[in-house]
């Protein structure tokens, strides 16, 4: 996935297309960033419903939101995103219980990353770039809108009750691949090959006459794709690994599977190194938790952490920030 500064650099030399003024009306924020930021309010409304029943193994459909204290059905107009926790001043309307803070944190965190994801996307469509950049990074800024509600959801899951869902990871990681799928659909003819190349060029020097620059052994779409399997495959047996010796030294379980689903479902939307940095992120985040924890006398060795949060932060970090880290870091090696 190249990223919104990546591309910038890369096409700092093309000037912005001069676009009809009621072309530029509807590429302005309005049409853009506000719809999203909305839409992302409502997602994040519906993602809400979801951290409360998916780990309770509830229907998400039935019943109807209702308060978690007195059980009264809210209202529609009492259940519009972040204005009726304003409006209502953190309270239920009929029994006054507290309306907790994580509600409208999430909805606006959605929302928020919803806008960012139409500014990148607006930013492409004003941008003078070639047709196949322009699609699969297209594809690229629903990717990344995705992951982020997947994300922000399994963070807040996993901190309140340890649980990572299969409802989510599973067709997450189902989702991430298609989309790469997708992408590979529309790769020029070439692009992204992996050639062997023989040991002496063929040159031919009648009418026709070409030189052989190797055969080739993938196509993009194949490089593309296989390389995305092997990376939730190999994103998946590393933390199994990890899992396993952890088991036979300790002799307990130290790491669940709802981990492993989870950085699977960040190589299949990323890529494998992308997934690296967010566990790597995650665990110095979960790190520096712990050691807070402990300096405070509220956590021991046998403390069960919520590392599938901190390893979803880190896959916002990687989704964000992941290539041009990735990159620097290469640089130094």
């Amino acid at each position: 996935m190249l990223l919104y500064c990546e591309l910038r650099q890369r096409t700092q030399t093309h000037r912005v297309a001069r676009l009809p003024p009621i072309l530029v009306l509807m590429l302005s924020p309005l049409a853009f960033e506000l719809p999203a930021f909305l839409i992302g309010l409502l997602f994040g409304s519906f993602l809400n419903v979801c951290i409360s029943r998916l780990p309770k193994h509830q229907s998400i459909s039935k019943p109807r939101s209702h308060c978690p204290n007195c059980k009264k059905t809210i209202r529609w107009y009492d259940n519009v995103p972040l204005l009726s926790w304003i409006i209502l001043r953190a309270r239920c309307r009929q029994c006054k219980a507290l309306i907790p803070w994580r509600y409208p944190a999430v909805e606006l965190a959605i929302a928020i990353w919803f806008a960012g994801a139409a500014h990148y996307f607006r930013w492409l469509a004003t941008a003078t770039l070639p047709d196949d950049v322009l699609t699969t990074e297209g594809i690229a800024v629903i990717g990344l809108a995705i992951l982020g509600f997947l994300l922000i959801g399994l963070m807040v899951m996993d901190w309140q009750t340890h649980k990572l869902p299969d409802a989510f990871t599973l067709p997450g990681t189902l989702l991430g691949f298609l989309l790469v799928c997708t992408q590979a659909i529309f790769l020029n003819p070439g692009q992204d090959d992996i050639k062997l190349t023989p040991r002496h060029d063929l040159r031919l020097s009648s009418p026709g006459s070409f030189v052989a620059k190797g055969n080739v052994f993938l196509t993009g779409p194949e490089h593309l794709v296989f390389g995305r399997i092997v990376a939730i495959a190999a994103a998946a047996l590393l933390l199994l690994t990890i899992r396993a010796i952890y088991k036979a030294v300790r002799h307990r379980e130290g790491l669940g599977l709802g981990d492993v689903k989870l950085l699977a479902m960040i190589a299949a939307f990323l890529g494998f190194w992308p997934a690296i940095l967010a566990l790597f992120a995650g665990v110095l985040l979960c790190m520096a938790y712990a050691i807070t924890l402990i300096a405070q006398r509220k956590a021991h060795s046998l403390t069960r952490l919520p590392l599938g949060t901190f390893i979803a932060i880190g896959g916002l970090i990687a989704a964000l920030f992941g290539t041009p880290l990735i990159t620097w870091y290469t640089s130094l090696l």
